[in-house]
């Protein structure tokens, strides 16, 4: 039987990579009528990717990776903001991707049944319609975010001025609480910037395509997902399909020092700090986080990364942590506390040593704690961090609020808040710790058969076949 191929589209970053990638695995698995093309744009900001791919290639099938041609990135003085920038390097590749497509139907016979692009990648919209077949978006974080992405034309319309200086909160239909505007991305608090304009025009063409797939379940998300069913009609179908993780770790490789040291801890008394790919501190603030931490009395694993040089460079690991710790911290927290850089997230939070997380509340960061029942502490940082954060503490009672719209180069976080936030996830509100494992189990049950995200799956591949 001939196979229908489908291309998936990602940005070239690894949060938004891994999590495309791993729908991908479950479509394959779903159904063996598909085979898919995962086409990899080049970037210097996407040093990771190659092994990351190296391991999923070795071990999956029907799954294939092409490297497009590396192309030059846009020019800082033509772009300002990250968002922008990205938006620009992935238009400057639409006619490399429609060449490879075109070449790929042609040597290959196969039978092309649409592309699936990042939420980033709507510039290939085109592609498809000069191709004939069907796009769909892939919305690598929650429902709620993308609830504001389609409310955002509105809300252009609603407020003249910038969103950062509005004296009310918002009322977006994806939420059930008025929403504040320093929780907003920063991306669209101010108006007159490229980042904003790139972001309204993305959410303007969501809508011209052929559906929508989240990676989020209706029992995490039910305010926003039932809203998209109320707009039936007026925006394509929305597929929430989530939580889609790598709990494998192709990204990662568990490191023997941390989980032996984990191994001698006893179950969920250790805090986790850990701030994602991009989230680093300045010396002033890794000073207030060792003095709460050590005020708190409780055990920590703390990933402590070096700040990046430039905006689209990633943190590095610390060659002497002690030269940023306070004088005699290592060797007062021995025993309690282990300090190191990158750390093996998925690993470690599976472990049962584990019983906090302090996060920058990005989304498969999100995933991964429900998934494995451990609460979480809100640090967010960047992209759309603060409106997770949001959710998860006023909407939904799944998190402890140390903060909810810190942003990098912020006030500092004291000492006394990191004590106290400490303290409140790791003794304190058994309550939300309850609901985060009752969620937890909810979804697991999500994406096994018969639960919601299953069947939301099967509605795509009906819509698809529908299309072809």
């Amino acid at each position: 039987m001939e196979k229908m191929e489908l291309v998936f589209i990602p940005t070239p970053v690894m949060g938004h990579l891994v999590s495309i990638v791993e729908l991908a695995k479950v479509l394959i698995l779903r159904d063996n009528r598909f085979s898919i093309t995962v086409l990899i744009m080049k970037a210097s900001f996407g040093s990771t990717i190659p092994s990351y791919i190296e391991s999923i290639a070795s071990s999956t099938t029907g799954i294939r990776f092409l490297d497009l041609p590396q192309l030059d990135p846009p020019s800082p003085e033509i772009v300002k903001s990250p968002e922008a920038f990205i938006s620009v390097f992935i238009e400057s590749h639409k006619p490399l991707v429609k060449h490879t497509i075109t070449n790929l139907i042609e040597s290959d016979s196969v039978r092309l049944a649409g592309l699936v692009l990042d939420m980033f990648c709507v510039t290939m919209i085109d592609v498809a319609n000069e191709l004939g077949v069907p796009s769909f978006i892939y919305f690598p974080s929650g429902a709620a975010f993308l609830g504001l992405m389609l409310h955002l034309p509105t809300l252009h319309h609603q407020f003249i001025t910038d969103f950062k200086d509005s004296d009310t909160d918002f009322i977006i239909p994806a939420f059930s609480n008025p929403v504040p505007p320093l929780v907003l991305p920063s991306v669209v608090l101010t108006k007159k910037s490229d980042g904003y304009d790139m972001f309204l025009k993305i959410a303007l063409r969501f809508k011209e395509t052929a559906g929508i797939i989240v990676n989020t379940f209706a029992d995490l998300e039910s305010k926003a997902v039932n809203w998209f069913v109320e707009l039936e009609g007026q925006i394509p179908p929305v597929y929430p399909v989530g939580p889609l993780l790598d709990l494998k770790g192709h990204t990662e490789s568990p490191s023997d020092q941390i989980m032996d040291w984990l191994d001698k801890q006893p179950p969920s008394s250790v805090i986790l700090l850990c701030f994602g790919s991009m989230g680093s501190f300045g010396v002033p603030q890794v000073r207030e986080i060792a003095l709460g931490l050590e005020r708190s009395g409780c055990r920590f694993l703390w990933s402590l990364r070096q700040p990046s040089k430039t905006e689209l460079t990633f943190p590095s690991d610390y060659t002497n942590p002690e030269e940023v710790l306070p004088d005699g911290f290592l060797e007062r927290m021995d025993g309690r506390g282990l300090v190191c850089g990158w750390v093996p997230q998925v690993a470690v939070l599976a472990h049962q040593a584990i019983g906090g997380f302090v996060s920058h509340c990005g989304w498969n960061s999100t995933l991964e704690s429900l998934w494995n029942g451990v609460p979480i502490l809100t640090w967010p940082i960047y992209a759309e961090q603060q409106l997770n954060a949001f959710e998860m503490v006023k909407e939904l009672g799944l998190a402890v609020e140390m903060r909810l719209d810190y942003r990098s180069g912020g006030d500092l976080v004291t000492a006394e808040e990191v004590e106290r936030g400490v303290r409140c996830v790791m003794d304190g509100d058994s309550e939300i710790r309850r609901k985060v494992k009752e969620m937890g189990g909810k979804s697991k049950k999500a994406v096994t058969d018969g639960g919601s995200s299953f069947s939301s799956l099967g509605r795509f591949i009906e819509d698809l076949l529908d299309k072809n």
